[in-house]
C-alpha cells in the first residue's frame, strides 16, 4: 500500500490533473480578438500590437507614463460621505464601493498627483474607469477641486485625464452638483493664467463630457476614444436614424472641430512636453522628444518655444528636466 500511496497515486494525479496556469498572462484585445502576452502589452503601453487598440489604463499606469521618469507624489484629497443617500438597487451602494476598492486597490475613481512633465511642475488628475465606470460623484468632484486648488497654489499647469461613464446615479443630485463645481474649479485655474489640458480617453461620456472634460485650453484624445454625452445606441433609438460611421469617436470629433489633437499613447508624453513648454514659457534644456505627427502645423514647426512669444512677453525661465524650475506667471 505504501508503494501505491506514495508513488503510483501521485503519478496518476499528475497525469490527469489540469496544469495550473497563472492568471493574466494573456489578455484578449476587445477590438481584434487577438490574445496578447502581458509583457508585450506592457512594453507597448497597453496598445494592441495587432490593431493599435488602446486598452484602458489604471491611474497608476497613466501617471507613470506621463510624469518624467514615472516619478510623482500623490496628493491627498478630502474625504466625503461614502453613501449619503443610503442608496440601494440590486445591491447596496456601500457594497459596490467596497467591491470597487478591493478590485482596483484605490479609494475612489480619481487620483491626483504632482510631478514634472518635461521639467515643468504639473498637477495631473487621472480617472479610473475600473472604479464603478469612473463615474463622477462627491469624491471625484472633491478630487478635481483639490487638483485645481493645488495647481493655483503651486502656479502649475493642470492636466485632467478623463475616463468615465458620467455622473454616479447612486448619489443622485449630489453627483450632478459636481458638474458646476468642477466647471468653477477649472475657471479658477484659467483666471490664474495657468494652462488646463484635457485628455479624453475611452470612454468619456455623460456629465463628465458636459463639464470639465471639454473645457481644456487644449483638448486631446486617444485614438478611437468614445466621446459624447448620450451613447450612440440611445441616440439612434431616440431619433430613429442610423448614425454616421465613426460617430462620437475621437477622429470624428477632431474632423468636426470638437478636439484639438488625437494623439497616440506612445506620443502623448512628448506632445505634453511640447505644449507645456509653449504655454508656460519655460524652455526645456536639451533635445525635446519628437512631436506627434498630427499636431497643428503652427505648433509642430516651432523648434524654439521662445520664437512664438510676443516681444513684450516676460523673460522665460530655463528648466532642466527634473530640476526645480517653475513656470512663469501668465
Amino acid at each position: 500500500m505504501n508503494w501505491l500511496t506514495n508513488f503510483v497515486r501521485p503519478k496518476l494525479r499528475a497525469l490527469v490533473s489540469k496544469r495550473e496556469t497563472p492568471e493574466n498572462l494573456w489578455e484578449k484585445c476587445p477590438s481584434c480578438g487577438q490574445m496578447v502576452f502581458h509583457r508585450d502589452l506592457e512594453a507597448s503601453h497597453r496598445v494592441c500590437p495587432q490593431c493599435d487598440h488602446h486598452f484602458r489604463l489604471s491611474p497608476s499606469e497613466r501617471l507613470r507614463q506621463l510624469f518624467d521618469g514615472g516619478v510623482y507624489e500623490r496628493i491627498e484629497v478630502p474625504e466625503v460621505a461614502s453613501d449619503p443617500l443610503k442608496f440601494r438597487d440590486s445591491k447596496k451602494y456601500a457594497d459596490r464601493l467596497k467591491e470597487s476598492r478591493t478590485k482596483t486597490e484605490e479609494q475612489e475613481a480619481m487620483v491626483v498627483a504632482v510631478g514634472r512633465v518635461g521639467g515643468v511642475e504639473t498637477i495631473i488628475a487621472a480617472q479610473n474607469f475600473g472604479f464603478m465606470g469612473g463615474s463622477m460623484g462627491l469624491a471625484v468632484g472633491e478630487a478635481l477641486i483639490k487638483a485645481a486648488e493645488e495647481a493655483v497654489n503651486r502656479r502649475a499647469p493642470l492636466i485632467v485625464v478623463a475616463a468615465a461613464g458620467g455622473a454616479r446615479m447612486q448619489e443622485g443630485i449630489l453627483s450632478l452638483m459636481q458638474m458646476p463645481r468642477s466647471t468653477i474649479a477649472v475657471e479658477d485655474v484659467r483666471e490664474a493664467g495657468l494652462p488646463y489640458i484635457s485628455i479624453l480617453t475611452d470612454p468619456t461620456t455623460g456629465g463628465v463630457t458636459a463639464s470639465y472634460a471639454m473645457l481644456g485650453d487644449i483638448s486631446i484624445a486617444e485614438p478611437g476614444a468614445l466621446i459624447g454625452f448620450a451613447g450612440p445606441r440611445v441616440i439612434e433609438n431616440t431619433i430613429r436614424e442610423s448614425l454616421p460611421e465613426g460617430f462620437q469617436r475621437a477622429e470624428y470629433l477632431l474632423e468636426h472641430g470638437m478636439l484639438d489633437l488625437v494623439v497616440h499613447r506612445w506620443d502623448m508624453r512628448s506632445t505634453l512636453v511640447h505644449i507645456l513648454s509653449l504655454l508656460t514659457h519655460v524652455e526645456i534644456a536639451g533635445e525635446l522628444p519628437a512631436m506627434a505627427t498630427n499636431a497643428p502645423a503652427e505648433v509642430a514647426e516651432i523648434s524654439d518655444p521662445l520664437a512664438a512669444m510676443p516681444p513684450d512677453a516676460p523673460i522665460s525661465q530655463t528648466a532642466e528636466p527634473g530640476d526645480g524650475g517653475s513656470t512663469s506667471e501668465q
